[in-house]
């Protein structure tokens, strides 16, 4: 056994939050080559499956919908499901009870953010700062936001937002970690620099919400989305979430008015009165099968605070880039992810010659991280399942399926 192996049982003895991993459905020894037996490495996109849930989803298909039908809205708590769940997810990213609704997916919940931030501007504000090197779906839903307000879009590195703002800015859209390199941008100062300038600022928290500490309330973050089905582990197509600061709630003018958010959804009146407080943020029927999956989900953060969880992901990235460092041949990948702590998010991204194959081959052999084009493997730190024998096994089979 090498040094490095030996230290990834130490490590994995030490670590508080081991006993989290039993909480979760992942492949044992006997799915895979024993060198590489159940590394997964892409809960960035994807989490895995947390035990209780399909138990939770039979109950919610069988006997709440089966069973109990229409009753179920009332008797279950079907219908306060999304201000409910909303609750769970608020610690996780600073927010205090009452701001965060979970409904609709990650792009639906940035139109209604930026559009409400842009209508919150006013008169005078006609132009919008968006992440140059953003999602591609927050950048196309950013276009569309524009041209509905009447106002000019400009892509701005993060870096140069402060240097970007001027009074006839409206609202910023940022990336709290960059999908593809994992970079972590300055939430703190990016929104202290948007409120100095009079804007409103709107963060994904897509790749940062389960991972690491976010502090929107400490912040004073404007509004803010997310989805669920990376390291919050809701499943696929599990709804997202979207965030409204307390002090904004009673301003906030969504573009999408539904009956869900109306103030008597059940008064079927022609005209719209929003609802107080988050629920405005309600649009349509919730999804309530996908929603309630992700309830149960949630259910594994009970009793783990978001710090320990961070400091978990960096000693694993740590010990990730020590391994391939030692492990991989000089000069066959090379990191994009910044290494300072305060610039780096959940992921590891390497940039690889032939990178598309190479992931093929590593998931073959067991290790699953994934591709983005046009050379860049990524490798996502689940810290609540992810152990630093897992860590030391990656780096291991990519030295070896690099040759």
């Amino acid at each position: 056994m090498s040094e490095l192996a030996m230290r990834a049982e130490k490590l994995d003895a030490a670590d508080d939050l081991r006993g989290k991993r039993d909480a979760f459905v992942l492949d044992t020894a006997s799915d895979h080559a024993a060198d590489a037996a159940g590394v997964y490495l892409d809960g960035n996109s994807l989490g895995a499956l947390p035990a209780v849930v399909p138990g939770r989803v039979e109950d919610v298909v069988r006997r709440q919908w089966g069973e109990l039908r229409i009753r179920s809205w009332e008797e279950s708590g079907w219908w306060s499901a999304p201000e409910r769940i909303g609750d769970r997810i608020a610690p996780l990213v600073g927010a205090a009870p009452g701001q965060v609704v979970v409904g609709d997916s990650t792009s639906v919940n940035v139109f209604k953010a930026l559009v409400g931030a842009v209508r919150m501007a006013g008169e005078g504000r006609d132009e919008i700062l968006v992440d140059a090197t953003t999602f591609p779906t927050d950048g196309y839903i950013a276009q569309s936001a524009a041209r509905m307000t009447g106002c000019t879009l400009r892509p701005v590195a993060p870096a140069q937002v402060p240097g970007a703002l001027g009074d006839r800015t409206a609202a910023v859209l940022l990336n709290h970690v960059d999908y593809r390199t994992g970079r972590l941008h300055d939430l703190p100062a990016l929104t202290a620099a948007v409120h100095g300038a009079g804007a409103y600022a709107v963060w994904d928290l897509c790749h940062s919400a389960g991972a690491l500490p976010v502090g929107l309330d400490e912040h004073g973050v404007d509004l803010a989305v997310g989805c669920t089905y990376k390291y919050l582990n809701g499943g696929p197509g599990s709804p997202a979430y979207l965030y409204v600061r307390r002090e904004l709630q009673d301003r906030f003018d969504s573009p999408l008015p539904g009956w869900n958010s109306h103030a008597e959804p059940f008064g079927m009146r022609s005209g719209y009165e929003p609802a107080p407080g988050a629920l405005r943020g309600r649009v349509g029927t919730p999804d309530i099968l996908s929603m309630l999956a992700l309830e149960a989900a949630l259910e594994v953060w009970d009793g783990v605070p978001v710090e320990a969880v961070r400091a978990k992901s960096l000693a694993l990235t740590d010990f990730f880039l020590e391994c391939v460092a030692a492990y991989v041949p000089e000069g066959r990948v090379e990191c994009l992810t910044p290494v300072p702590h305060t610039e780096r998010g959940s992921q590891i991204a390497l940039r690889c010659d032939g990178a598309g194959d190479v992931m093929k081959r590593l998931i073959e052999r067991g290790v699953v991280g994934d591709f983005r084009a046009p050379d860049v493997l990524r490798f996502g730190f689940t810290p609540l399942y992810v152990g630093f024998a897992d860590v030391e096994r990656a780096a291991r089979v990519l030295a070896h399926t690099l040759g």
